[in-house]
């Protein structure tokens, strides 16, 4: 029996993070080795996805920068159409942090901040289309704020760069923004989810701290390439939850601030078609560019 390739984004993201906390129990349940491929941008492993065969050996887990990023581009080779959910594995919310020099505490401090001066501040993300990126471009759209953005190739490079005062700001994973905010290295502003971080709850989110309707942050999930037959999709999906059932397994998803997530197929499914019209809007809106 041959290997399962699992595509999924580049080393220490939060689906690579994802895929490997969940990859080696489903192998053990499946008898048989889940092998990670990790490719640099979404795009890139979106048109090998799209493009694979659909015999269940070649499978995506990926962010919803899977079906945003058609929003953000003129040409991208792949559709989500081309593609089948499996699994909704986890969603995470992002945080709002600033360099301790920054003299701003709070989400309205830092919009008043950027108003008084305009193409000043900068903010920090990883990859372009990324949730990082997003988050930013939708925060200076519903602000009104005109705030440079510097991208990085990583979110690690990002967090140093916003560590080290050369970049005041930026949107960041929980797993790479709490021990940077423990330490003291980082100021927590709010978090991006609708409700509170249970790993930080006593952060406001954007939203409730004076931008209404914000809403960002990082949802994972499996995707196989249309036309996978339903049996191997339902397969797939139970032994998904199965995994995700485990106690170490939660608490070590927990601890990055990723709340996992689980159901049927067509949970995922009114995930990213509710998420795709809800983002879309705003990206279209705010003129988002990654290319």
């Amino acid at each position: 029996m041959k290997p399962i390739r699992l595509l999924t984004a580049e080393i220490g993201g939060g689906s690579d993070y994802t895929a490997r906390l969940i990859a080696q129990p489903m192998s053990e349940s499946l008898g048989q080795s889940i092998v990670i491929d990790n490719r640099p941008g979404g795009v890139i492993i979106g048109e090998l996805a799209a493009k694979a065969n659909n015999d269940g050996y070649t499978l995506l887990l990926y962010s919803g920068s899977l079906w945003q990023m058609p929003y953000m581009r003129e040409r991208v080779q792949y559709n989500i159409k081309q593609f089948t959910p499996i699994i909704f594995v986890s969603a995470s919310p992002l945080i709002a942090v600033v360099h301790p020099s920054v003299p701003v505490k709070s989400i309205p401090e830092l919009i008043n901040l950027a108003k008084t001066k305009p193409g000043i501040l900068n903010y920090a993300s990883g990859p372009l289309g990324a949730a990082p990126h997003l988050a930013g471009e939708l925060f200076k759209y519903l602000a009104r704020v005109d705030i440079v953005h510097i991208p990085f190739k990583g979110v690690g490079l990002a967090v140093n760069e916003v560590i080290s005062g050369r970049v005041q700001l930026m949107f960041t994973s929980v797993g790479a923004g709490v021990p940077q905010i423990k330490n003291g290295r980082l100021r927590a502003l709010a978090v991006t989810s609708p409700e509170p971080s249970k790993l930080l709850p006593e952060l406001p989110t954007v939203a409730s701290a004076g931008l209404p309707g914000f809403e960002a942050g990082s949802n994972n999930g499996f995707f196989a390439p249309a036309g996978t037959a339903r049996s191997i999709i339902l397969r797939l999906n139970q032994i998904a939850n199965k995994a995700m059932e485990k106690n170490e397994i939660q608490d070590k998803f927990f601890n990055v601030g990723m709340e996992l997530i689980g159901g049927p197929p067509e949970r995922f499914t009114k995930l990213i078609q509710e998420d795709s019209a809800r983002t879309g809007k705003l990206i279209q809106a705010a003129r988002i560019r990654a290319e």
